[in-house]
């Protein structure tokens, strides 16, 4: 059970300020018979009051409560709902099958780059499964077991034996199977809630990942398989310790990841995929946009950048003619044959514009550095982990060295020829901000002409353009660098 309370920032976007959790593990009062026993309910009960001692310290003005698998297949459901409102407060809603995997979808189109793939959402007795095309919910299934109930089921010990993983790995493969629009769609797994983010950070112990974060993080079909055996090979009391796994998720973990080798498998997939952002994210986005008539986003990247421009004050004015003097000489230099600069090259080009020297908001000083480690390390929706560190080696450019060092932790991510790519258009913005150095937006046009030992760029400007002279003439020599050739820049007067 989780309590998770949010504030909305001025940018729109919701930030979590308390997240507390309960192991209750109610799947283990719900008898035979499906009735939760008296004791579940105890525990229900107050848990739910231990919450509401910190939403009434928080004086919020909303809360909203409520519940999945355990509750909806508890035959005296009406009952529990009467004794949480008479004992707590608390109106509970019972979420659908249908509302529960619908949840987890929204959650998955607002804040990830997919366009089309299956979600999976193992919870301690349920297993949601949704199929979704061109960011829309196709299929979906909602399977009446989880980590919880199959430990239950399938396995006695804290160790299972080959017999109770035979057993389990069957049973899981048999149930996948039988639905059609499941199999061999090769599309990557999103996997939402603690079981797959647990999975995701004994990864990233495993093999000492460098960069911050956990959402749409990708991991291999061979990733998985390799991690499966990691912690099958691993005695109980170690795997308690193991760094990256909760400790109350220890006896649970490995028929959790018998449950994503499965789906892999049945849907012939490469890619494992995080979703940080689970049901109660998209709870949230349901109510964030019921007066609007949309629940899924347009775009979820341009989002995350306005995001960005909000919370460091972005001059969004600036940032516009930055980009179209970019933009300009990215072309200049391809029509002269110097560049081979493609549309996804000018994408990287416009969002490494927009967030150029981010971390001047903390320190000027070392806004080189403070824009690296914000960009590297901040969580953008949207954006994979690779995509980030692209825009954050981009939009951080001040030389080769400082490059050098940024990409060092990251040097086997990329090709040789990429990180000449990253650096041409790390210099481009670079240029084109000493254009725009005061601000005053006074550059009208750009031409460029190639001599037979240098580049002539022309500027046309309508007021003096010393302040910006002086800033070109400094930071012209990382082009001419990378190009191999002389840059001159002449400035008029329209």
């Amino acid at each position: 059970m989780r309590l998770v309370i949010y504030l909305m920032e001025k940018s729109g976007r919701l930030k979590e300020i308390e997240n507390v959790k309960v192991v209750a593990r109610l799947r283990n009062y719900l008898s035979y018979d499906e009735i939760l026993e008296e004791e579940g309910v105890s525990v229900l009960i107050d848990t739910l009051n231990s919450f509401k001692e910190v939403t009434t310290h928080h004086e919020l003005e909303k809360v909203k409560c409520v519940a999945t698998a355990t509750i909806r297949q508890a035959k005296n459901q009406k009952e529990i709902l009467e004794k949480v409102k008479n004992k707590t407060g608390f109106k509970m809603r019972i979420l659908s099958e249908y509302e529960e995997a619908y949840y987890g979808f929204l959650a998955v189109v607002n804040t990830t780059p997919f366009e089309e793939g299956n979600t999976i959402d193992i919870g301690g007795g349920s297993t949601e499964l949704t199929y979704f095309s061109n960011r829309k919910l196709v299929n979906y299934h909602s399977f009446p077991f989880g980590a919880l109930s199959l430990k239950k089921q399938f396995i006695s010990g804290f160790t299972p034996t080959s017999q109770e993983l035979t057993l389990l790995k069957k049973f899981i493969y048999d149930q996948f199977s039988q639905l059609e629009w499941l199999q061999n769609k090769s599309l990557p797994i999103i996997a939402i809630g603690g079981s797959a983010r647990n999975v995701v950070q004994v990864h990233q112990e495993y093999i000492s990942y460098p960069i911050a974060g956990v959402h749409q993080y990708m991991m291999s079909n061979e990733d998985l398989v390799e991690i499966d055996q990691y912690i099958q090979s691993l005695p109980f009391p170690e795997l308690q310790r193991l760094e990256g796994l909760s400790k109350d998720r220890a006896d649970i973990i490995i028929p959790a990841v018998k449950v994503f080798k499965s789906i892999m498998e049945v849907v012939n997939a490469q890619h494992f995929a995080l979703s940080r952002k689970g049901l109660r994210d998209g709870v949230f986005f349901e109510e964030l946009t019921k007066n609007i008539g949309i629940s899924v986003f347009p775009k979820v990247i341009e989002e995350s950048f306005n995001e960005l421009a909000t919370d460091f004050t972005i001059d969004l004015n600036h940032v516009f003619h930055v980009t179209n003097s970019a933009m300009i000489i990215s072309q200049l230099l391809n029509e002269k044959g110097l560049a081979s600069i493609n549309r996804v090259d000018s994408l990287l080009l416009k969002r490494g514009a927009f967030v150029y020297n981010i971390g001047a908001y903390i320190d000027a000083e070392a806004s080189s550095q403070h824009t690296f480690y914000l960009l590297a390390n901040r969580t953008i929706d949207g954006l994979l982990h690779r995509d980030r560190l692209i825009i954050a080696l981009i939009a951080s450019y001040t030389s080769k060295s400082s490059f050098k060092r940024n990409v060092a932790p990251y040097i086997q991510w990329f090709s040789k020829e990429e990180l000449v790519k990253y650096r041409l258009l790390g210099a481009i913005i670079k240029l084109a901000y000493s254009l725009h150095a005061t601000r005053r937006n006074i550059i009208q046009a750009i031409d460029l002409r190639k001599e037979q030992d240098e580049l002539v760029f022309t500027i046309l400007c309508k007021k003096d353009w010393r302040p910006e002279q002086y800033q070109v003439e400094k930071q012209k020599k990382h082009l001419e660098k990378l190009l191999k050739i002389n840059i001159n820049v002449h400035f008029e007067s329209v």
